[in-house]
C-alpha cells in the first residue's frame, strides 16, 4: 500500500509582459508545514523549471524556499515574484504588502498599481582579478563579470564545463546597454540551469554596481536570453 498526497501547483511566467516570455517558476502552497526537503527537491526535479518555490504560513507570517532541479538556493527573485502573484491573485491575500521569511532574511513584495515591487537585499561584492572582462567581482552567491558593450554580452558562448567548476551558484555577465541602462546574462550549470532566462536575485548584485557606475538609482535593465 502506498501513501498519496495532493498538492496544488501553479506555473507562472515572471518578469513577463506576455505568455511564453520571462522566467517560468512553479509555486507550491503547503499550508502550515514544510514537506521533507528531499521531497521538495524531487518535486522541483520533476517540474524541471529553473525554480520551484514552496511557501507556508506559520505564526501569522509567510515563509518561502526555492529549489532548482538540483539544489536548494538561498535567494530567488522570479520565483518570489511568482509566489506573490499566486497569493495576491489566486490564494486570497488581501493586503498591499507581503513579507516572506527566507534564508536571506525578510523579503517584501508590494503592490504598486498593476505591478509588484520586490524589495531584496543588496549584495556585498569584492573585486577579483581576471584577464578578459573589464572587471570581475565575487558576491555572496555569484560571480559578476563586467564587459565593454552589449554586443559582447550577446555574443558570449560559455564553456559550461569550465563554468560548472566555479565555486559559486552561478556567473553573470553584464555591460552597458544600447537602449537600456545595462544588460546581462546568467549562467548556472552548477545549479542545474545552463542559462537562466531572467534572474531577479542577480540584480541584487547588478543594480548596486550599475547604480554606482551610472550615478543613478532609477535604471532600466534587460537580460538577453531568448525569452
Amino acid at each position: 500500500m502506498t501513501s498519496k498526497m495532493k498538492l496544488k501547483l501553479y506555473q507562472v511566467d515572471a518578469f513577463a509582459e506576455k505568455l511564453f516570455t520571462g522566467n517560468p517558476a512553479a509555486v507550491v502552497p503547503l499550508g502550515g508545514e514544510w514537506l521533507d526537503a528531499a521531497v521538495m527537491q524531487r518535486i522541483a526535479m520533476e517540474n524541471n523549471l529553473a525554480e520551484t518555490a514552496f511557501y507556508i504560513r506559520r505564526d501569522g507570517k509567510y515563509h518561502i524556499r526555492w529549489f532548482t532541479p538540483e539544489i536548494e538556493v538561498d535567494l530567488c527573485g522570479h520565483a518570489t515574484l511568482a509566489a506573490s502573484h499566486v497569493l495576491f491573485e489566486h490564494e486570497g491575500f488581501s493586503g498591499d504588502t507581503l513579507v516572506f521569511g527566507s534564508r536571506s532574511g525578510d523579503l517584501s513584495v508590494a503592490r504598486e498599481g498593476e505591478l509588484l515591487a520586490l524589495n531584496f537585499p543588496a549584495d556585498q561584492v569584492k573585486k577579483v582579478k581576471l584577464s578578459k572582462p573589464l572587471a570581475a567581482y565575487k558576491g555572496r552567491h555569484d560571480y559578476m563579470l563586467v564587459f565593454k558593450n552589449e554586443a559582447q554580452i550577446k555574443d558570449i558562448k560559455p564553456d559550461f564545463a569550465a563554468v560548472n567548476k566555479v565555486p559559486a551558484r552561478g556567473v553573470m555577465v553584464t555591460a552597458r546597454g544600447d537602449t537600456v541602462d545595462f544588460v546581462s546574462r546568467f549562467f548556472a550549470p552548477q545549479s542545474g540551469i545552463f542559462e537562466d532566462p531572467v534572474t531577479g536575485s542577480a540584480h541584487t548584485t547588478l543594480a548596486p554596481y550599475w547604480r554606482d557606475a551610472l550615478g543613478t538609482r532609477d535604471m532600466t535593465a534587460l537580460q538577453l536570453s531568448p525569452r
